[in-house]
C-alpha cells in the first residue's frame, strides 16, 4: 500500500497536469474563435486587416511597406488577371472549389504528388489567420471551413479587396499599391495589362519572382495570363 508521502506528490503532479490541460483547452478555444470574430470585424470597408506575415515583420522589427487602396482604385485588369490565374471559379464557388478539391484528394489517394487547390478565399484566410510554412494537412483542414464561413458572410468584392491588399509581392512588400509602386513606379489604378499579368504570375513565389525583371519563364506565364484576362468575361462578374 502506497504511503501518504508517495500519494501526495502524485496528487500534486496530477493537479498541475489538469491545470495545464485546462489552460491548453482555453487557448485552443480562443484560437478557434478568433478568426470567426475577426472575419466579422473585417466586414466594414474602413477596416484594413494585416496578415500573419506582416505581424511577423513587425515582431522581428523588419517593418513592411503596405499602402491600402480600395478596390475601386485598383486597375480592373489586375483583378481580372488575379482571378484568371489564381482561381477561375472565384465568382461561382462558395469559398472552396469542390471540383478541384476532389481532384487533389483523388491524387493523394492514388499516391501522386499533391498540387494546390487553394481558392482566393482560402488564400485570404491563410494570409489573415494561419501559418504560411511549412504546408501541413492540418492547415488545409482548418482553411476549408474558415473559407466557407468567410464566403458566407463577406461579399466577393470585399474578399478580393482584402486579398490584393495583404498579398505578399516581395520581401516586406504587401498589397498591390506598394507592389505597383515598388516594381513599376506607378499606382495600382494605372497598371497596364502587361504589368498586371507580371505582378499576378509573381504571386505564387514573390520572393524569387521579380515582375520588374522577368525571365523567359515568367514572361511566358505572363503572356498566358494576359490573354486569359482579356477574355475574362463572366468569370469576373462578381466584381462589377
Amino acid at each position: 500500500m502506497a504511503s501518504k508521502r508517495t500519494v501526495r506528490p502524485r496528487l500534486v503532479a496530477w493537479a498541475w497536469s489538469l491545470t495545464w490541460l485546462r489552460r491548453a483547452i482555453k487557448v485552443a478555444a480562443f484560437l478557434a474563435v478568433l478568426p470567426i470574430v475577426l472575419t466579422i470585424l473585417y466586414l466594414p470597408p474602413f477596416v484594413h486587416p494585416i496578415s500573419t506575415l506582416m505581424l511577423r515583420d513587425l515582431v522581428t522589427f523588419q517593418g513592411y511597406d503596405r499602402q491600402w487602396v480600395p478596390i475601386e482604385e485598383v486597375a480592373p485588369v489586375l483583378l481580372h488577371s488575379v482571378i484568371m490565374s489564381e482561381d477561375g471559379q472565384f465568382c461561382s464557388h462558395h469559398g472552396v472549389d469542390l471540383a478541384e478539391l476532389k481532384v487533389v484528394i483523388d491524387d493523394a489517394i492514388s499516391g501522386e504528388q499533391p498540387r494546390g487547390a487553394s481558392t482566393i478565399t482560402m488564400q485570404t484566410v491563410k494570409n489573415l489567420y494561419l501559418w504560411q510554412r511549412p504546408f501541413t494537412t492540418l492547415r488545409k483542414v482548418v482553411e476549408l471551413p474558415l473559407a466557407i464561413y468567410m464566403d458566407l458572410i463577406m461579399s466577393k468584392r470585399r474578399i478580393m479587396e482584402i486579398y490584393v491588399n495583404i498579398a505578399e509581392w516581395g520581401p516586406n512588400i504587401y498589397g498591390i499599391e506598394a507592389a505597383a509602386q515598388h516594381h513599376f513606379g506607378r499606382s495600382a489604378k494605372d497598371l497596364t495589362r502587361r504589368q498586371a499579368a507580371l505582378l499576378t504570375v509573381a504571386l505564387p513565389n514573390p520572393i524569387t519572382r521579380n515582375p520588374a525583371k522577368p525571365g523567359p519563364g515568367l514572361r511566358r506565364l505572363a503572356n498566358i495570363i494576359e490573354r486569359r484576362a482579356a477574355r475574362a468575361g463572366g468569370y469576373v462578374g462578381c466584381l462589377e
